[in-house]
């Protein structure tokens, strides 16, 4: 999906786009989900979108799409996913790629699993085929999911412009860059909060 035509959608339909898109991205369709909560996060900096609504419309359509395949997983059992799988983009490959993550991470895959490309989106079909206990599942799943929306959201707003070199870096570079990011970006974002505060109070 081209950047102008992202653009073109959230000129469309908003935060529908970003609700919409991360939903059935974690319904195992194909969704940039990353890079659209990175460019919400720069149309927050711009001022076209608020960040609080960006970061819970987010955390919404990430959490009951997970929800959601979690229920899917528990009910209908792998049988399911080996004969319709290949309907969402689940190949046998990809399921036992999961199941390799899951036999290693257990229920903490739920929280590390949305910043392995590949993986997140598979997640709560398996948590519900391995019977993982709901109240595991909803503190693995709705915690990772906040720090998952949060981070790539202030990545957009925190870096503004230079929201997709940002992106680029970070995933080339993840597990070096993740602690670095985290001070820079909220620290850039405080820094823009206390500007605007000083100048609303001068005016």
């Amino acid at each position: 999906m081209s950047f102008a035509y992202m653009e073109r959608l959230f000129e469309l339909y908003g935060y529908g786009v970003l609700f919409a898109g991360l939903f059935l991205e974690f319904m195992a369709l194909p969704f940039p989900g990353e890079t659209t909560l990175t460019y919400s996060g720069f149309l927050s900096y711009k001022g076209i979108l608020h960040l609080a609504s960006v970061i819970g419309i987010g955390y919404l359509g990430t959490t009951l799409g997970m929800t959601l395949t979690y229920g899917i997983g528990r009910a209908a059992g792998m049988p399911f996913l080996n004969k319709y799988g290949k309907w969402i983009f689940l190949t046998p490959a990809k399921l036992l790629m999961t199941r390799r993550w899951f036999n290693k991470y257990g229920a903490k895959l739920l929280f590390i699993g949305y910043f392995i490309p590949g993986v997140r989106h598979f997640t709560g079909y398996f948590a519900g085929i391995m019977d993982i206990p709901i109240r595991t599942f909803l503190l693995y799943t709705f915690t990772g999911a906040a720090f998952w929306v949060m981070w790539f959201a202030f990545l957009g707003f925190g870096f503004g412009p230079h929201w997709e070199a940002a992106l680029q870096l970070m995933e080339q570079h993840f597990w070096k860059m993740i602690v670095l990011l985290i001070v820079i970006g909220i620290g850039v974002t405080l820094l823009r909060m206390l500007k605007l505060r000083k100048a609303r109070s001068s005016a």
